[in-house]
């Protein structure tokens, strides 16, 4: 499916001859006083994102499993924007256990009155064997990056709504949004539909039937991240909370950190096993080192979906490419993901929404 999915027009588009990023740095006004929640803020596109946003006055939590990462991130950040007025705070959290969510939710809440967007930005891809299944027993890259981003922002959403509400009457409909962060391989390497819910069934916390190839299970993840954006959209709309999903673009970023490929990467991560054939994992160094751009631009990508003003509640469950452009989902998990009141559609988001908060409900 990759193979042909590649060829598809808009994936040619958010791949190859990418136009300059129009909405960046140069493009925010002071953000003094706005909050925002970065998960994985502390490498790699996040921190890059934390940057421009501290730069303009923003107080940033940079929600991080690492406090000591996270910290050094932080003095980066604030070296490189010596003149900032914004704030910083490190907000301890896991993705891959389903514990810690809640934790942190309440240590956000401690500190901060509003919540402007949430980016859920960190996420895993490719994991070296012996690390494929979460705290709580959820394929890793399914529970990292789909099922604790979901319940992190169901444990948000009254903050986003009381902010969304005094936005509005501000006179700032759409200020208010939360950025789900996928990937190009939601439709490149997901299966049918993207989540296939026949092999999700309730009660189970992984798939019915073992999917061998990792891509697969990642690009599920990602797909299930779209689903989970569209239903957002569709249940939080009438909050004036905006939802899309975003494919940040090709990045070298730690996302790839298990495969190695860059010079500066230490032997033995380059031999890590992730569970793919050699030409497989030939072809994916081959693309790091020759394909991938610089995280800033992944940055802008979120910087646009959660910012810009191109992005208005009329957008809201839109799909998002480099480096800050509106593009149509894969046909098959676009109507997938309608409810069934619409034409074509068959509840797929709706049904994945409801498998997500059947295994999530104990840790809200």
């Amino acid at each position: 499916m990759a193979s042909i999915g590649f060829l598809r027009p808009s994936m040619m588009a958010q791949n190859v001859m990418i136009p300059a990023p129009k909405f960046t740095e140069k493009n925010l006004k002071n953000l003094a006083g706005k909050v925002y929640l970065i998960t994985g803020a502390n490498a790699g596109v996040g921190k890059e994102l934390t940057r421009i946003l501290y730069t303009q006055n923003a107080t940033v939590f940079m929600a991080c499993r690492s406090q000591a990462k996270c910290e050094k991130a932080m003095e980066d950040v604030k070296a490189a924007a010596p003149s900032s007025t914004g704030a910083l705070h490190f907000v301890q959290i896991d993705l891959g256990d389903l514990r810690t969510i809640k934790p942190a939710v309440e240590s956000f809440l401690a500190k901060a009155k509003r919540l402007d967007v949430l980016f859920n930005n960190a996420g895993v891809m490719l994991p070296p064997s012996g690390t494929t299944t979460t705290v709580q027993g959820f394929d890793l890259q399914l529970g990292t990056n789909t099922v604790a981003p979901f319940l992190l922002t169901q444990l948000l959403t009254p903050i986003l709504q009381a902010t969304a509400k005094d936005e509005t009457a501000a006179g700032n409909p759409a200020g208010v949004r939360v950025v789900w962060v996928a990937s190009m391989a939601a439709e490149l390497y997901s299966g049918k539909n993207g989540v296939d819910m026949t092999n999700l069934p309730m009660g189970s916390k992984t798939y019915a039937r073992p999917i061998s190839d990792p891509m697969e299970l990642y690009g599920n993840s990602k797909a299930g991240s779209y689903l989970h954006s569209v239903e957002y959209a569709r249940r939080h709309k009438a909050d004036g909370i905006v939802s899309v999903a975003a494919n940040p673009g090709n990045l070298d970023s730690d996302l790839y950190r298990s495969i190695g490929g860059r010079q500066e990467d230490k032997p033995q991560q380059q031999e890590q096993e992730v569970g793919l054939s050699w030409y497989q994992r030939a072809a994916m160094k081959y693309f790091r080192t020759q394909m991938l751009h610089p995280p800033v631009y992944g940055a802008y990508t979120e910087l646009f979906a959660g910012l810009s003003p191109d992005v208005t509640l009329d957008k809201s469950g839109a799909w998002i490419g480099p480096w800050g452009r509106f593009f149509g989902m894969r046909s098959d998990i676009a109507s997938y993901g309608k409810p069934k009141s619409e034409c074509g559609g068959k509840g797929g988001a709706e049904a994945f929404w409801t498998w997500t908060t059947g295994h999530v409900k104990e840790f809200a």
